[in-house]
C-alpha cells in the first residue's frame, strides 16, 4: 500500500489523491463565487447611472429528484427556499442575471411509495451562487406579462445528513456509506460542485419598475451523491474497518424494520445511472434600481412609440 508523508502525518495514497481533488475543486468553485459575488456587487454599485438594473427577492420551495424521490417534479417532501440577486437589462428581452440561492432538499423512503424497506433518508442545505441569461418571450414595454426562459451556470454547497436510530443527527459523506474513497475506486466527490441551471415561467409587470415572476427552476448536477446514495453496498468488513460501526449502520438501514436482515453486500443500494437534480420553485419580484426621477420620470423606460408602457 502506498502512503505519502505531510507534516501532520502519514496518509495513504488514495487519500491523498482524494485530498488534492478535493482542494482543487474547493480553488475552482471558491474563485467561481466569488466571480458572481464581484459580479453582483458591480451591478449594485453602479445602480447609480444604469437604470437598467434591477434587484430581486426570491421566496418558493426547493425539492430533488434522486434516489429517494422517484417523482421528476413533485412538491412531496418539499422545503422552503429563499434567494436575493440582481438582473441588468442587456436589451428589452435580454437579461444578465445573478442570485445567491439558501434551500434544502431532502427524501425519505417512508414517505415514498418505492423502496419503503430499504429505509434511507437524507437531508440536506443547499447553498448556490449562480449567473446566466434570461430572455423574455415578448417585450415588457409593450406587454404586461410575457413566458421567459432561462439558463446559465451555478455553484452550490451540500451537505447530507440523516437521523440515526437513536434520534441524533449524522452526517454522512465522512462516513461513505458506500465506500467512496477506499472501494471498487469509488471516489469521495466534494460537497462542493457545478450545477447547470435552467427553466422558465411568467413574468408579470406591475407597474414600470415593479416585476413579479412565478419561475421553475432546475439544477442539472455532476454528482449522484447529493442523498447520499447511488450504487450497491461495499463490504461490509471494509466499510467496518475503514469507517466504523456507524458507516455500517447508516449504510444499510433495512434491518432497523427487519432485524434478522443481513448486510447485503453487492446488493443494489441506488440507481447510478441517473444523476441527481435539485430544482426551486416560486414567486420572485424585482424592482427597478433606477435613478432619481426628476423631470416627471424622464428617466424611466419608454415603449417603442416613445410612451411610458401602460400595464394592462
Amino acid at each position: 500500500m502506498n502512503y505519502r508523508i505531510f507534516t501532520f502525518g502519514i496518509i495513504q495514497e488514495n487519500d491523498y489523491n482524494s485530498y488534492v481533488k478535493e482542494v482543487g475543486t474547493f480553488i475552482i468553485l471558491t474563485l467561481f463565487m466569488k466571480i458572481i459575488i464581484t459580479a453582483l456587487a458591480f451591478l449594485i454599485s453602479h445602480h447609480l447611472t444604469a437604470q437598467n438594473l434591477h434587484l430581486t427577492l426570491m421566496a418558493g420551495v426547493s425539492n430533488y429528484q434522486g434516489d429517494l424521490q422517484s417523482k421528476r417534479f413533485t412538491f412531496n417532501q418539499a422545503q422552503p427556499a429563499f434567494g436575493i440577486g440582481a438582473m441588468y437589462e442587456l436589451s428589452d428581452k435580454l437579461y444578465i442575471r445573478a442570485a445567491a440561492s439558501f434551500a434544502k432538499v431532502s427524501g425519505d423512503d417512508k414517505k415514498s411509495p418505492l423502496n419503503k424497506d430499504r429505509n434511507l433518508s437524507f437531508s440536506s442545505p443547499i447553498t448556490e451562487a449562480q449567473l446566466g441569461l434570461e430572455y423574455d418571450i415578448l417585450n415588457l414595454y409593450e406587454r404586461s406579462f410575457t413566458p421567459y426562459l432561462f439558463a446559465g451556470v451555478a455553484a452550490f454547497r451540500y451537505n447530507p445528513s440523516a437521523i440515526d436510530s437513536a434520534g441524533n443527527k449524522v452526517y454522512l459523506r465522512p462516513l461513505s456509506t458506500e465506500g467512496q474513497g477506499f472501494y471498487l475506486n469509488r471516489k469521495l466527490n466534494s460537497n462542493k460542485q457545478i450545477a447547470i441551471p435552467f427553466g422558465g415561467g411568467i413574468k408579470l409587470a406591475l407597474s414600470e419598475d415593479i416585476r413579479l415572476k412565478f419561475e421553475i427552476g432546475m439544477r442539472y448536477l455532476f454528482t449522484d451523491y447529493l442523498d447520499d446514495v447511488s450504487t450497491t453496498y461495499p463490504d461490509e468488513a471494509l466499510l467496518l474497518a475503514n469507517k466504523g460501526p456507524q458507516a455500517v449502520a447508516l449504510s444499510f438501514r433495512a434491518y432497523e424494520n427487519k432485524p434478522v436482515l443481513t448486510y447485503p453486500t453487492g446488493g443494489k443500494r441506488g440507481n447510478p445511472s441517473v444523476k441527481d437534480l435539485y430544482y426551486f420553485t416560486g414567486l420572485t419580484i424585482s424592482f427597478r434600481l433606477s435613478p432619481g426621477q426628476g423631470n416627471g420620470g424622464g428617466n424611466k423606460k419608454k415603449s417603442q412609440y416613445g410612451c411610458p408602457v401602460m400595464v394592462y
